[in-house]
């Protein structure tokens, strides 16, 4: 079995609280907004998921690294996460299909993390003082002049950062003789977003956050799907306002986490920065509509402002966060759209909330008047 003595390395809060550990990934320095998940498997699907990009990870799971990575477990094209906090990184896996190490993943895409943390005190901490910046460094060990560096990092309230991580250039997946036409707006979509629709027979044409409503309106689609993607959503106006521009066609919408975020704010509904943010596997959610609940897959550090709602007659609040009561989806009454905080694409191990996907392409149906047969 390969052993290796690992550098040592440091974590450094915003408020000045100090972590030491050893090093993961490669040696070097990094920061982003710290924020912690709460989900026991999957952490190549996190690592690679678009919302993550500017946050250090801290992985509740004390075991991470164990079962390698493989290339069917990816969310996008590379890592995205600015860096790793856990408690034991393995640099072996004995998973059978692993294809390599969580340490060669790192280095491929220059990751820098940090292990042997007691994330335990790690997450308390978080979640009583609230998100903040960070810094991990395994080439300088000094925490003053850590400190130094980190008063240099732009808070994630008020950063856009979906631009970095959309697509450059349009791109189609599934089949073009499928009878449901889906434009994609991305800003900073899940690979499984698009899965999901393929699978329920829809051609996806995915766009660039900066295509306009003209090009994607060429495309003669039967509906919109609005992604999720990371940084603070009240500064992103021009997507704001392409997203009213969208809703006013009358089309079928379907918005996931930072696209529920937008189209809320395109209908006047404003987000706020939360406390420590909802990230994990586990996230119950109450659906207000058909009274059921679902276990969710949640990533998101803004919320919409629930109490915004309070005197607006033409929007519903269709889903409610259980553990805080935090809103979790809405509908525009008297038009085919609607939007959720949490991911439905996800695979938190129920398939609870699988079924907006079915929900969005019967809207589409219903819009469209299209037969399909069963």
């Amino acid at each position: 079995m390969k052993y290796q003595v690992k550098p040592s390395a440091l974590l450094v809060l915003e408020d000045g609280t100090v972590f030491h550990g050893k090093a993961a990934g490669i040696i070097g320095t990094t920061t982003g907004e710290i924020a912690f998940n709460t989900g026991m498997t999957g952490y190549q699907e996190i690592f690679t998921d678009p919302s993550y990009l500017g946050q250090i990870v801290v992985m509740a799971s004390p075991h991470i690294g164990n079962y390698g990575v493989h290339k069917d477990e990816v969310e996008s094209d590379s890592v995205k996460i600015s860096g790793l906090v856990c408690k034991k990184f393995s640099v072996n896996f004995s998973r059978p299909s692993g294809e390599s190490s969580l340490q060669t993943y790192f280095e491929r895409d220059n990751i820098v993390g940090i292990c042997e943390v007691d994330t335990r005190a790690l997450v308390r901490h978080i979640r009583n003082a609230g998100a903040m910046n960070a810094i991990i460094s395994s080439e300088i060990l000094d925490p003053e002049i850590l400190k130094q560096k980190l008063k240099t990092v732009p808070s994630m309230d008020g950063l856009e950062l979906s631009s970095r991580v959309s697509t450059k250039e349009a791109f189609t997946s599934g089949d073009a003789a499928s009878p449901f036409k889906v434009a994609l707006l991305d800003l900073g979509v899940k690979k499984n977003i698009v899965r999901c629709l393929v699978e329920r027979g829809c051609y996806v044409k995915v766009f660039p956050m900066q295509a306009s409503l003209d090009e994607m309106l060429a495309f003669e689609p039967n509906g919109f799907m609005l992604s999720n993607g990371p940084g603070d959503p009240g500064v992103m106006s021009d997507t704001i306002e392409k997203v009213k521009a969208i809703v006013a066609t009358g089309l079928p919408i379907f918005g996931i986490c930072l696209g529920h975020q937008i189209l809320a704010l395109s209908q006047g509904l404003p987000t706020k920065k939360m406390h420590n943010g909802h990230r994990g596997i586990n996230h119950p959610i109450k659906n207000l509509i058909t009274g059921k609940s679902e276990i969710t897959s949640q990533n998101h550090g803004f919320v919409v402002d629930k109490e915004a709602l309070s005197n607006r007659s033409d929007i519903e609040m269709t889903h409610v966060h259980l553990n805080d009561g935090t809103l979790a989806g809405i509908r525009l009454k008297g038009k085919p759209v609607f939007s959720v905080q949490y991911h439905p694409e996800a695979n938190p191990g129920p398939y609870d909330a699988r079924y907006l996907f079915d929900d969005f392409v019967h809207n589409m149906k219903v819009h469209s008047k299209i037969k399909v047969n069963n």
